[in-house]
């Protein structure tokens, strides 16, 4: 079936949100492929320091502040000290699709030695159906020199429209903290040539640094959750966004597809510090799974946003025996809901909002400063 073509204005159609505390010079590398696009940077910690971007890139940057005007007393839902605080940056987007990346990522290369353009890829899978009803045995049926296999319903072919494309990572790999301290020196080295479709029903731990997704079809269950400062967990942000986004795509006929493009993870973060993170969800994710393996939305939900209110509505009455916090988190998925429908109002098409715009200039490619 081959791959459809990548549109030539998808600069018009896209922002890619990074999150930070440090100078972004890690975008040098990513220039080739980056520069075209408006980047939502959203800085995390102190608001007083200066985060510099390369020249020659178009950016909006946002800090804590920016957050707390904008989003008024909705703010708190937004975490803080905690790469969480990249779900702002969707929730102020006027694009069409969302690619976040962290900054200790870089351009990967295939065991031929090229370089991947990981943004090309994501567009192309969200671009293609997915097909979460059935398992093909080829993996992408819409990938070159692959179709679907004998047996596979035709009437089911036409598959279901992508939401969410996770991409993957070489060097680093995505651990735990007790995996990291018993596998320090572990590195990824298997770069496997195949995207699939994870099929209706089945959850996955969905990575935050490689992420891209149709931000019309599901960005309103992108919600990193409440993480980080002052909350007893955090490196389960991404996690939760993945499970609420996972089982809203399966009530909707929505896909989610998961394996290229592959990126490079440069750093590996501290196992000590990610254990004092972890530590409550490592108990807590034995109840978390098997609710929302469980978790039922009703037929009325017809929209991604009604979809996520019955879902902080069972997170508050069933996850609440596991701790406090969850009624906290609940609470934060409902002001999260409310004010994405404030900035986001159903009936305005994407491309006619007018959304608040961060405090910092807004730097066009050729340098110039734009009012």
């Amino acid at each position: 079936m081959g791959h459809p073509v990548v549109p030539s204005n998808l600069e018009d159609e896209l922002d890619i949100v990074i999150p930070t505390i440090r100078n972004l010079d890690f975008l040098e590398q990513w220039r080739p492929f980056f520069q075209r696009y408006h980047l939502i940077v959203v800085q995390d910690g102190d608001p007083k320091r200066t985060v510099k971007v390369p020249p020659g890139y178009d950016y909006e940057l946002y800090t804590r502040l920016d957050i707390e005007r904008i989003l008024g007393d909705k703010a708190w839902c937004i975490s803080f000290k905690d790469s969480a605080c990249r779900c702002f940056g969707y929730m102020v987007s006027k694009k069409r699709y969302i690619y976040t990346i962290d900054d200790d990522c870089f351009v990967a290369k295939t065991p031929g030695g090229d370089s991947i353009n990981a943004l090309e890829q994501h567009i192309r899978n969200l671009l293609t159906p997915s097909t979460p009803r059935f398992f093909n045995t080829l993996y992408d049926p819409f990938a070159d020199g692959a179709d679907f296999v004998r047996g596979y319903p035709f009437s089911w072919r036409e598959g279901a429209p992508t939401a969410v494309s996770h991409g993957l990572w070489l060097n680093i790999p995505d651990y735990d903290a007790p995996t990291q301290m018993v596998k320090p020196h572990e590195r990824n080295t298997r770069y496997v040539d195949a995207v699939m479709t994870i099929p209706k029903g089945t959850l996955f731990p969905m990575c935050g640094m490689n992420l891209a997704f149709n931000r019309e079809l599901i960005g309103p269950a992108m919600y990193f959750g409440l993480m980080g400062d002052g909350q007893p967990l955090g490196r389960y942000d991404d996690m939760w966004a993945g499970w609420c986004s996972k089982v809203i795509c399966d009530h909707l006929g929505l896909g989610v597809k998961t394996g290229k493009p592959y990126i490079w993870h440069s750093k590996a973060s501290n196992p000590f510090v990610n254990l004092k993170k972890e530590f409550h969800g490592i108990f807590w994710q034995e109840d978390i799974i098997p609710f929302f393996e469980d978790v039922q939305l009703p037929e009325s939900a017809t929209t991604v946003g009604e979809c996520y209110r019955s879902l902080a509505k069972q997170v508050r009455e069933k996850l609440q025996k596991l701790d406090g916090y969850f009624l906290k988190l609940a609470d934060a998925m409902e002001s999260w809901i409310d004010a994405w429908e404030q900035l986001n109002p159903p009936e305005t098409p994407v491309e006619q909002k007018t959304l608040p715009q961060a405090s910092s200039q807004h730097v066009l490619p050729n340098g110039n400063a734009k009012a």
